[in-house]
């Protein structure tokens, strides 16, 4: 997975036009702020990772996977954001509805084993969530709203697939196993995810490794975005399994999972 995000970051860095220079983090300076912003009627938390400097920096949105039974938990993704960060991008991790301190039911209160109808709209009305972090971005001095990329994993890459389809904010896109996990068992899923990837018009990447429940949900996304004129690149990693998640950070550990499934969540 350290390789997998590694890349997400070479992909930006690609990707989002304008050079991004690395910046260092004083041992002084925190690794992120917490902030919270307005999506309709709902309160969302967030975390901002800044890099030193003045600005304006290109900027990534990094979406999460879900987290059945740990919602109310915060997770900033520190790895994710100060790795990041280093390399010159403002980075916003939104919690999104129904996660951490943010506001509104949780997915599972919501949804339930519901993999149809319901699903899809839970998902959409998470992207508005998201979709609201890009006009909390533009309040940011230093954040180029103008530069922005929007990457997430299983669960984060649905809901970065769907913001891509839907708004000419973003100037790439990084789908990380987005749906492996319930690409087989929603064709409802299936069919939304394939009618958002027509509509992107912007870089796409797809990254998934061999050994995760399917790499169909991300390369039929590559597929069907590529031939509706959108430039794209597929990465399908070799079997991946941690040998010692335990060593991991904290807030990475929940990413792999030992049974040889590389993710675990949507």
């Amino acid at each position: 997975m350290r390789i997998v995000l590694a890349n997400g970051v070479v992909a930006c860095s690609l990707l989002l036009a304008g050079s991004a220079a690395p910046a260092q983090t004083s041992p002084e300076q925190p690794a992120y702020e917490t902030v919270f912003y307005a999506s309709g009627k709902l309160k969302i938390e967030a975390y901002v990772f800044k890099p030193e400097g003045v600005g304006p920096f290109p900027v990534v949105i990094y979406n999460h996977g879900s987290r059945a039974g740990h919602e109310r938990e915060e997770r900033p993704f520190v790895y994710v954001g100060e790795m990041l960060a280093h390399n010159g991008y403002v980075v916003l991790v939104p919690e999104r509805r129904g996660y951490g301190k943010s506001d509104g039911a949780t997915f599972n209160e919501t949804v339930g084993e519901d993999r149809g109808p319901r699903f899809v709209a839970r998902v959409q009305d998470e992207t508005d969530d998201m979709l609201a972090a890009v006009e909390f971005v533009k309040t940011l001095p230093y954040a180029d709203a103008k530069r922005m990329g929007v990457m997430g994993w299983s669960f984060g890459g649905i809901v970065s697939v769907f913001a891509a389809s839907r708004s000419r904010a973003f100037r790439a896109v990084v789908d990380q196993a987005g749906a492996a996990l319930t690409w087989d068992h929603s064709p409802a899923m299936q069919a939304a995810l394939k009618d958002a990837a027509r509509k992107i018009r912007i870089p796409l990447l797809g990254m998934v490794a061999k050994n995760d429940r399917t790499t169909e949900s991300v390369q039929a996304v590559v597929r069907e975005a590529e031939t509706h004129g959108a430039t794209t690149q597929l990465i399908v990693y070799p079997p991946f399994t941690p040998q010692d998640a335990a060593e991991w950070p904290p807030d990475t550990r929940f990413l792999a999972r030992k049974d040889g499934e590389s993710g675990k969540g949507m």
